[in-house]
């Protein structure tokens, strides 16, 4: 596998020592590290490098990362670093406020890609139409994270974000169609292997309605893994405009993301471009007793002379990002208040 990294239009291989390449499911943006000698003679740079500029990273004549230079920094003997993000990255830079009322996901994205100057390609049609979001004080990333959390409450459809040759996707997540297999007689080099209970909830009490007149309430429990582990137990307090039908949803959804045992496992492997978070890989080590099928929810790309290698964090469920949702609570005075609560949350 050849790599070339692209500065503007100037290809810089003869003075690139080092390249990172990495990601994870939980991030907005993917991230480019370069390592450059920039010097030839000791006395002056070779590369006059600005913030803002574009950085491309190919693979075989293949653009895997496109990305805007962030940060870099030169010491004395000509060793430059060099920080790229990718265009995903200004969904993290701006914060505002703003109410969303019966909008889909899918549409959020679009008006703030819009209101921001974000270019965009393919939408995917999240389908399920939010009654209503109040927003407050919030990066635009976590506006769409909390959208799409809400999205996958309501219907068990999960989306991501992701950024492609400079344009923002939002991708639905469908069948784990494994693309990779990784065994420890070929291309595995390193494992490690661990399972937790820790994040575990097998009893979702969901409460939604008027609290003062006509509070709903609704609960479910995995009786099942209640009787393995005991009661472990989410309060989940939900829009008061959501009917009872939609509060049970809810609370199934939910039960059935988080009654779960959680497992972490990291490889690290000769590398391969096309494994990055998101993907499944097959996975084959003996000795951790790691095989199956899993998600790539973190990965590291590492190119240094003629070594190419990759460290992966996978599960076996897709731990894309969510913020729980709190909708803002109403004071009786001569004005509103409005309070925001977001939590991070395991998404199956």
């Amino acid at each position: 596998m050849t790599i070339s990294v692209i500065y503007e239009d100037t290809i810089i291989d003869p003075l690139v020592t080092s390249v990172n390449w990495s990601g994870d499911i939980t991030q907005a943006y993917r991230k480019l590290d370069i390592a450059i000698k920039n010097t030839i003679d000791g006395n002056s740079q070779a590369l006059t490098v600005e913030l803002g500029k574009q950085l491309l990273l190919l693979s075989d004549n293949v653009e895997i990362f496109r990305g805007v230079i962030f940060s870099h920094s030169v010491n004395a003997g000509g060793s430059m670093q060099i920080t790229a993000y990718d265009e995903a990255v200004y969904l993290t830079k701006s914060i505002d406020t703003r109410k969303f009322t019966n909008m889909k996901a899918s549409a959020i994205v679009r008006e703030l890609c819009d209101d921001f100057g974000i270019d965009i390609g393919d939408i995917t049609d999240t389908g399920y139409v939010i009654p209503k979001l109040v927003l407050r004080d919030m990066s635009l990333w976590d506006m769409i994270t909390t959208a799409l959390t809400e999205t996958r409450k309501q219907t068990g459809r999960r989306f991501w974000v992701q950024s492609a040759n400079g344009l923002l996707n939002v991708i639905e997540r469908g069948e784990k169609v494994v693309g990779f297999i990784l065994d420890d007689s070929t291309n595995i080099l390193d494992a490690s292997y661990a399972l937790s209970i820790e994040d575990m909830r097998n009893q979702i009490r969901v409460m939604g309605g008027d609290e003062e007149k006509k509070p709903i309430e609704f609960t479910v429990k995995d009786e099942a893994v209640i009787k393995k582990f005991g009661i472990m137990q989410h309060l989940e307090r939900a829009d008061s405009d959501l009917t009872r039908s939609q509060l049970e949803q809810l609370a199934k959804t939910l039960l059935e993301a988080k009654s779960v045992i959680n497992d972490d496992a990291n490889v690290t492997a000769l590398g391969d471009a096309s494994v990055t978070s998101g993907v499944a890989v097959y996975v084959r080590e003996a000795l951790t007793n790691i095989v199956g099928a899993f998600y790539v929810v973190t990965d590291s790309h590492s190119w240094e002379g003629d070594t190419y290698k990759m460290t992966l964090g996978i599960s076996g469920d897709e731990e894309l990002p969510q913020l729980q949702y709190e909708p803002p609570v109403v004071k009786a005075k001569s004005s509103d208040a409005y309070k925001f609560t977001g939590a991070l949350a395991f998404l199956n």
